[in-house]
């Protein structure tokens, strides 16, 4: 369980609070209006969370626990817990950028060089917007296996191949890629970490319309690009490193994420509002569904009181991240359900203006994005459990001897 808040820790989030209510509306449990998926729409809604974001660090909260020097507060992991707690009680446009921030900005951190980190300002003020190139056609579930390929040419590298699943990059101007820049030795030594520019010639990016009809995911093509070698994060070769720390990131991001308005007490006054609640049946998958949540919330509050104790988060971020995904498609399947034939309506025609319709096409978004569910699985054997690993044939051959180098 949380202990409370020290008292240094409850004038600080008083300080928050204050900031928070002078800048932003409390936010609402009600849609005020349908879910628009429209090109226009998303448009507005990626200049809205650019503008929080400068709001944000000119008010000095983009990053609190970033160095100064980078943009940041220089504050504690403790600090950034009570504003993101005080903050999801407004009304704000939070998105993608904080899940870019969050996987890029550790990592130029940890194994940036001091030229790569000049970028982190521009990050936290929203003026640049960053993506991930990561999956490929034939390279997800087993990143190691990407085909996207780097050479060098004099003070550059040079890109060709393609990505997939790349989420915002219609909206983003820099990129963080992985690549093969050796095929002459085993997969995951010659994989390297380069930034480019989404900007220049030779990037195209095509968005992929789900079945919710948004532009969420995309696919990447890159012929030809360019990036200085000064580029490259931790050097040639050297990127598998700096990609498995920036995934972990990724799946703890998404894992401490709560959207209020697909709660299981949102199902509660679901429920009771079609006059369901006494039905046996609907109690019993209500309670389901309250029980796993309770337990997603144990979990997240274990991690968070970990940071207030100073110890090493004793959940693993992948744990969080299977029960976000599968909990939370559940929870819409059932909250569907309980809204009878009007559960297969959308828009201003459904109940709640569509909202768990919504999540309910986002299933595949859900399970792949931040990594396949069968990835954090294998992973969490390995890590936690301390299964044996999976017998692997490729581990010593070179990747261009592999059936996947294709």
């Amino acid at each position: 369980m949380r202990r409370e808040d020290t008292p240094e820790e409850a004038a600080f989030r008083q300080e928050v609070r204050s900031w928070l209510e002078a800048n932003a509306e409390l936010r609402s449990e009600q849609l005020a209006a349908p879910l628009d998926h429209s090109p226009e729409a998303e448009a507005r809604a990626w200049e809205a969370m650019k503008v929080w974001q400068r709001t944000k660090y000119e008010g000095g909260w983009a990053a609190i626990t970033w160095p100064e020097a980078y943009g940041g507060r220089g504050g504690t992991p403790i600090q950034q817990m009570i504003f993101n707690e005080e903050q999801s009680n407004f009304d704000v446009p939070i998105g993608f950028i904080a899940a870019s921030l969050g996987m890029i900005g550790p990592a130029l951190m940890r194994y940036g060089s001091e030229d790569q980190k000049k970028y982190l300002p521009a990050m936290l003020r929203g003026d640049e917007v960053w993506c991930q190139l990561f999956s490929e056609p034939e390279a997800g579930s087993d990143l190691a296996a990407v085909r996207t390929r780097g050479h060098v040419e004099g003070d550059e590298l040079v890109i060709n191949g393609q990505k997939v699943w790349t989420t915002s990059a219609n909206f983003a101007d820099k990129g963080f890629i992985v690549l093969r820049t050796n095929p002459d030795v085993p997969k995951h030594d010659g994989i390297s970490f380069a930034l480019i520019d989404m900007n220049q010639p030779g990037v195209e990016v095509r968005p992929l319309v789900t079945m919710r009809g948004d532009r969420h995911f995309n696919e990447v093509f890159l012929t030809d690009v360019r990036t200085p070698l000064d580029h490259v994060v931790n050097g040639i070769d050297c990127g598998w490193p700096v990609t498995t720390f920036t995934l972990m990131n990724e799946g703890a991001f998404i894992g401490m994420t709560v959207n209020s308005l697909t709660t299981a007490t949102a199902m509660i006054d679901s429920a009771r509002e079609t006059g369901r609640l006494e039905e046996g049946v609907v109690r019993q998958r209500l309670g389901e569904a309250y029980a796993r949540e309770r337990v997603l919330k144990q979990l997240q509050d274990r991690i968070k009181a970990s940071l207030l104790d100073g110890r090493a988060p004793d959940v693993d971020g992948s744990v969080l991240k299977i029960l976000t995904s599968e909990w939370g498609h559940e929870r819409a399947v059932t909250a569907t359900w309980l809204q009878g034939a009007a559960g297969m309506l959308t828009g201003a025609d459904a109940p709640g203006m569509g909202v768990w319709q919504d999540q309910v096409l986002a299933r595949g978004s859900m399970a792949v994005g931040g990594g396949t569910l069968e990835v954090h699985r294998n992973g969490l054997g390995e890590r936690a459990l301390r299964l044996p690993k999976e017998p692997r044939f490729d581990r010593d051959k070179p990747f261009k001897d592999l059936k996947t180098s294709g």
